[in-house]
């Protein structure tokens, strides 16, 4: 039996989605970007995730939520018992040796308090989803291009060249169509990147 069907026979399906996929993180001492840890649950049929077509939006916003809101917890959990701590980043989803004070978790993360709060996951819909992206555009238009593409990007102050490239690079990571994402939603993204380096790079 190869490795990888090993890691799939042994994959405990009984489980949260935390534990899930900290097996498959521990299984890959170098990480995985959010994309293929996504899909690795998704070959173990874990049945936390929507086994449906990762090309509609709604779906795709799904299973990246539930995803990240089982990450935040499992971070949360290891930090707190001293085991480990949990990088989480969609281009490299890491499990790293827990050093007491350097990676300290109690600053506020406005991600961390998104993907907790499962009120998101309820309430958006496909519409929401589409709403988004029509927003965008009409505020671009309106002259609101720096707000919207702000927005879009889900950035606050202090806004630096390095903290936009690095979310650019996180949700081409997310949305690109190789990758099951909107055509639609890259342009977007590509978009307010092209507007945020005006103002900003």
């Amino acid at each position: 039996m190869s490795d990888l069907n090993r890691v799939y026979a042994d994959f405990p399906q009984q489980a949260d989605l935390s534990e899930q996929a900290m097996y498959l993180l521990q299984q890959q001492p170098d990480g995985l970007p959010e994309y293929a840890l996504l899909q690795a649950l998704r070959k173990a049929h874990s049945s936390h995730l929507p086994q449906l077509e990762l090309s509609d939006k709604l779906v795709l916003f799904r299973s990246h939520f539930v995803l990240f809101n089982a990450l935040y917890r499992l971070r949360d959990q290891l930090w707190q018992t001293q085991q480990a701590f949990l990088s989480i980043d969609p281009l490299c989803i890491r499990l790293q040796p827990y050093v007491a004070g350097s990676q300290a978790l109690g600053q506020h993360d406005p991600l961390r308090d998104y993907y907790l709060d499962e009120a998101h996951l309820r309430n958006t819909t496909g519409d929401d989803v589409e709403r988004l992206l029509t927003s965008f555009w009409t505020r671009m238009h309106s002259g609101e291009e720096k707000l919207a593409a702000l927005e879009l990007f889900e950035l606050q102050d202090p806004i630096t060249p390095q903290r936009i490239k690095q979310r650019y690079r996180q949700l081409v990571s997310l949305h690109h169509p190789d990758r099951g994402g909107s055509q639609t939603r890259m342009q977007s993204i590509n978009q307010a990147m092209e507007i945020l380096q005006r103002y900003y790079c």
